[in-house]
């Protein structure tokens, strides 16, 4: 588990090698350069990359979710760099009514990230401040069948398999993990 600090308004994390943090508006150039890459975005939603306008319309939600919910995503910032990563955090998977009520705790990190266990990193403080501050009793995550880096995470950080089924909107097949927390 990450040595994690949190400050006291809860808008960010740290660990070894990272710094969580509320999402600004001067973030939007690197999140828009994230969802441009197809390896990236190949198993978010329909698989299609977004563009500057799209990613715009995306980091105001996740602003607002954290005015709505008490919590939201966190941008994933290098420490040693100050490079913007990707997100992490906490969201309301209202895309697979089948799961609702739930919390589903998910990552996005540019290409040049993958492989070095930072998306592990950030989940792990994301889900120790859940654990310690949130009044929350249970995380859900989603894997689109096929993105197996994405679910050894979700298993690095205690989730089993919990179903089977197809997002209505897409009609991919996708996995459902759970834990308790």
């Amino acid at each position: 588990m990450p040595d994690l600090t949190s400050s006291r308004d809860a808008t960010s994390l740290t660990t070894p090698r990272l710094l969580l943090r509320g999402l600004r508006s001067d973030d939007l150039d690197g999140f828009a350069a994230v969802n441009a890459q197809p390896e990236v975005m190949r198993y978010i939603h329909d698989g299609r990359t977004l563009d500057r306008a799209a990613t715009a319309e995306r980091l105001a939600i996740y602003q607002r979710q954290w005015d709505e919910h008490g919590f939201g995503l966190y941008a994933v910032e290098i420490r040693e760099t100050g490079e913007l990563a990707g997100f992490t955090g906490l969201a309301v998977p209202t895309f697979l009514p089948e799961i609702m009520p739930a919390v589903e705790i998910g990552w996005r990190l540019g290409r040049a990230y993958w492989g070095r266990g930072l998306a592990t990193e950030a989940a792990q403080a994301v889900v120790a401040h859940t654990r310690a501050e949130l009044d929350l009793r249970r995380l859900v995550s989603i894997h689109v069948v096929g993105n197996e880096a994405s679910a050894r995470v979700m298993v690095k950080l205690g989730m089993s398999l919990e179903r089977e089924t197809v997002q209505p909107d897409t009609g991919r097949q996708v996995r459902v993990y759970a834990m308790d927390l």
